[in-house]
């Protein structure tokens, strides 16, 4: 122990009573390993205290007076020039005091471990599972509202979503063809497209303008399709929005302008999340539809896709018309001039 080391060759003197109705006498105190040794001035050793289990009664005041843990009456008194005596009698306890187990110690830093386990329980786990259940639970029409109400709000930076009496049905066999409940033509916001939910489809103008083929519009389409079974739309919603967003839908059903926005803001201005290529093979056999033309789309050299160029489900069969040449030349005019 170091402080023992410092310290064991320290002598003093003091006045040291047995008890009250003895008179104090002069004695001199010195220190050993873990006791404090009272002796007369012919060497002989009166009494030995445990430094462990010594206590001052006047704590700052002096006289320093000390005495054995459970017995007052006992008393050493140590004058104010003794300071070397007493400040080693108080660097002692300390260091006996750190080496020895303190249960209360241990007790306490369990409790805080599992205090801390609760919150960590309460801040990572309760939000997630609320977040599933609440995905879970929230019915389709209630689903379809939502994504009703988040496209109106997106139509407040694209524009009105583009309508034709010529080519709605055009855009409902597209849809179906697809497997999707409703697929919206936008003049602009959504960057390619957009999958709301309640299967809504947004599609930028430019997917149906720009291609002689329907197949790359339908891709499109199928390839938030994939996305949406990866991740549900309204998880994504509830992801980005935070766990108060789950908790409003579950106990109101309702979202505010507030998170509708915040929402909008971020799939508005974000890349659609990328999807391996078995995702999107997959989706895409499930439709019988061919995955090259998407592919050319996405990137024309087909370099960065040409695992679905390579694995297009489709090669090599008879390819199902996506939609009549009539129908398609009128889909294409569904923004107008």
């Amino acid at each position: 122990m170091t402080a023992l080391k410092q310290y064991q060759r320290i002598e003093a003197t003091g006045l040291w009573r047995p008890s009250p109705d003895v008179q104090r006498r002069e004695v001199v105190v010195s220190i050993g390993e873990a006791t404090l040794t009272i002796s007369d001035f012919n060497d002989r050793a009166l009494t030995h205290w445990s430094l462990a289990a010594l206590e001052r009664q006047n704590p700052g005041s002096y006289p320093a007076i000390f005495n054995p843990d459970g017995d007052p009456d006992e008393t050493l008194e140590l004058e104010e020039s003794e300071t070397t005596m007493i400040t080693a009698i108080d660097r002692l306890q300390k260091a006996i005091d750190r080496s020895r187990p303190h249960p209360g110690r241990l007790r306490w830093l369990s409790v805080a471990g599992v205090v801390a386990a609760v919150v960590a329980l309460l801040l990572l786990w309760v939000p997630a599972a609320l977040q599933s259940h609440v995905v879970s639970v929230v019915p389709e029409i209630k689903r379809y509202d939502i994504g009703d109400t988040i496209l109106h709000r997106i139509e407040r930076v694209s524009g009105a979503a583009c309508t034709s009496e010529d080519a709605q049905a055009a855009l409902d066999q597209l849809a179906t063809r697809t497997g999707v409940r409703e697929v919206v033509i936008l003049p602009a916001g959504a960057q390619t497209s957009l999958s709301l939910p309640g299967g809504i489809i947004l599609l930028n103008r430019s997917l149906v303008e720009d291609h002689e083929d329907p197949s790359i519009a339908a891709g499109y389409i199928i390839a938030e399709r994939a996305r949406a079974a990866v991740q549900d739309p309204l998880d994504e919603l509830l992801d980005r929005t935070g766990p108060t967003t789950a908790f409003r839908l579950l106990t109101t059903g309702e979202l505010t302008p507030e998170i509708v926005d915040a929402y909008t803001e971020q799939v508005l201005s974000e890349p659609r999340p990328s999807l391996s290529d078995q995702d999107l093979l997959e989706v895409f056999a499930q439709a019988a539809l061919p995955s090259t033309p998407y592919a050319y789309a996405v990137d024309v050299t087909g370099e960065t896709t040409l695992g679905l160029i390579e694995a297009d489900p489709m090669a090599g069969r008879p390819l199902p018309q996506v939609l009549p040449d009539r129908d398609w030349v009128r889909l294409q005019n569904i923004c107008g001039e």
